[in-house]
């Protein structure tokens, strides 16, 4: 073998040798790193659910139909603890004396949510809306003056309890009734008298010997009169005299008092005014040749009569 051949032979074999060896390998893909798992969410969340409300009247407010815009509401929310109710406190309940404002819905000053989706509260409502600093002695006096319309209104007090209640998006309805006493005197024409000619001598009407300061009850809606006795003037709608009175009884006294013509009399009697309660007395008045002569002819909502004169 010719020599030359021989060394250019072993050359390339050796190159072809260097270019697999070295422990080089070829190229590979770079391998994509393993995403670090993300926690799976809780597959079972608790739910916020809000508090909504519905109050109604059972019996009528001001305007004989329901609340009015503008009206403000206090309401307390007490959990159960298992099946066993919980007590209404001056504070640390589930809600405290939240405010709700009425504008077509009511809307509470801040979001509020039941406590979770199982457990049942109690549900305390009043009107009007005040600082509560004690649940069982909430102050509220009715206006010694309300021969204005507002004032009348405003010196009403509406409570309402719901029992039980389990939790809900729904706005829950809580039936409130009225705490205060109403009284209502229709003047009936007499002898001497047309309805026409008395409506005429523009009578005036007022009720004496009641105390018109109160403390009310949330945990059960009581109501005791408090403070010394004052007249109240009713609010004359145009067909009847009505004022709204604290819950009482009142001794035998000068009850009402109505003035025709200059006349003055007075009506003497004893009355227990119930919370919840109209009470209404039909007054007849009879012009005489000394004055007037009135008689009564009270009632209330159960049609009880209980009679009665006056002159």
């Amino acid at each position: 073998m010719n020599v030359r051949f021989l060394i250019s032979l072993i050359a390339v074999i050796c190159m072809a040798s260097c270019s697999q060896g070295g422990g080089n390998t070829p190229d590979e893909p770079t391998p994509t790193p393993t995403p670090t798992p993300t926690p799976n969410p809780d597959p079972d969340p608790v739910k916020k659910i809000e508090i909504n409300i519905n109050p109604s009247l059972s019996n009528t407010r001001a305007t004989d139909s329901d609340f009015e815009q503008g009206d403000k509401i206090g309401l307390f929310v007490v959990n159960y603890s298992d099946s066993n109710p919980g007590l209404l406190q001056n504070s640390g309940n589930h809600v405290d004396n939240m405010r709700f404002t009425y504008s077509g819905t009511w809307t509470p000053d801040q979001t509020i949510y039941w406590k979770d989706e199982t457990t049942p509260a109690d549900m305390y409502l009043y009107y009007p809306y005040a600082s509560v600093s004690s649940v069982s002695t909430v102050p509220f006096a009715v206006e010694a003056d309300q021969s204005s319309e507002a004032s009348y209104k405003a010196s009403q007090f509406f409570y309402g309890k719901a029992e039980n209640v389990a939790p809900t998006a729904s706005a829950t309805t809580i039936n409130a009734h009225q705490l205060m006493s109403r009284i209502s005197i229709t003047i009936e024409p007499g002898k001497g008298f047309t309805k026409e000619t008395l409506a005429a001598t523009n009578p005036s009407v007022v009720v004496n010997g009641i105390r018109n300061h109160s403390t009310v009850d949330l945990t059960n809606g009581a109501v005791t009169a408090e403070g010394d006795a004052v007249s109240v003037t009713p609010w004359f709608d145009g067909e009847v005299y009505k004022a709204m009175l604290v819950p009482q009884t009142v001794d035998e006294c000068n009850l009402i008092t109505i003035m025709v013509e200059g006349y003055d009399t007075s009506i003497m009697q004893g009355y227990t005014f119930e919370s919840g309660k109209i009470h209404n007395f039909i007054v007849t008045v009879d012009k005489t040749s000394e004055g007037l002569n009135v008689g009564i002819s009270p009632w209330e909502g159960d049609d009880v009569d209980y009679g009665g004169t006056a002159e």
